[in-house]
């Protein structure tokens, strides 16, 4: 049973933990930046090698590691650390992943395998990794996995994206539907477009104002923006949300 504290008009998330794949850069970052500002311990997980060094940027008191959300090892030490450091494990936010966009005809089977694998895989892995920690130390929790659009509707040259962020909404609800009676909230949230650094470069141009034309709202979203989103599901105020899909796309899929 997810018990109800009450509604936080702050959305609190004072001395909670937060395990963050993907912090290195893009929507995890300003994730863990947001959630500095929400009194959150951070357990960044990244390929970055200056992982650690990006986390003591936001705090002395945050931890990064470097490593491979498909190594079972590696998972298992990020939970170790952050039970070490910070007594448990209260927020998972899977942030990782990849877009490598080809048309279907050509799209190898490496890009396929590679796209599904970090995107779908990854995160169901750390999902279950964290999960199995909160349902063992009886830790209710809450897990925000970032999918997107393109898993609610069809995106040229994105077939890969696109069914691996659909993975990800699928694998959410099932998720949210076994764990609930933990006390396990999972959600997802799909943004459309987001500025981040790599969001800038690849948008930037015609074909991104093109884009935006098509979006009710007129613009691309902000990092920021996803991740205010991101905190509130991970809050207690969320407490009867589970198993939701939330689309942050400035109306795009309405069409």
């Amino acid at each position: 049973m997810v018990p109800y504290y009450g509604t936080d008009v702050d959305f609190s998330l004072q001395g909670k933990t937060a395990v963050i794949t993907g912090g290195a850069a893009g929507i995890g970052h300003a994730t863990a930046a947001f959630f500095t500002k929400k009194g959150v311990n951070l357990v960044l997980a990244d390929l970055n090698a200056d992982v650690d060094a990006i986390a003591k940027d936001l705090g002395a008191e945050h931890i990064g590691l470097a490593g491979d959300i498909l190594d079972g090892q590696y998972r298992r030490r990020i939970v170790e650390r952050a039970v070490e450091a910070f007594g448990g494990i209260d927020i998972l936010v899977n942030s990782a992943g990849i877009a490598a966009l080809d048309a279907a005809e050509s799209l190898s089977e490496e890009i396929w395998d590679k796209t599904l694998d970090i995107n779908l895989k990854g995160s169901f892995l750390m999902a279950q990794t964290v999960g199995q920690w909160m349902i063992e130390n009886n830790r209710p929790g809450s897990i925000v996995n970032i999918a997107s659009q393109a898993g609610v509707i069809a995106l040229d040259r994105h077939v890969a994206y696109c069914a691996s962020k659909g993975g990800v909404i699928s694998m959410t609800q099932v998720l949210a539907l076994e764990w609930g009676r933990y006390g396990i909230r999972v959600n997802a949230v799909s943004p459309t477009v987001v500025l981040t650094e790599l969001g800038r470069r690849a948008w930037a141009g015609p074909v991104g104002d093109a884009f935006k034309q098509e979006i009710p709202a007129g613009r691309f979203a902000e990092p920021d923006e996803i991740a205010a989103v991101i905190a509130f599901l991970s809050s207690d105020t969320a407490a009867m949300v589970n198993g939701h899909n939330l689309l942050i796309d400035g109306g795009y899929t309405i069409r």
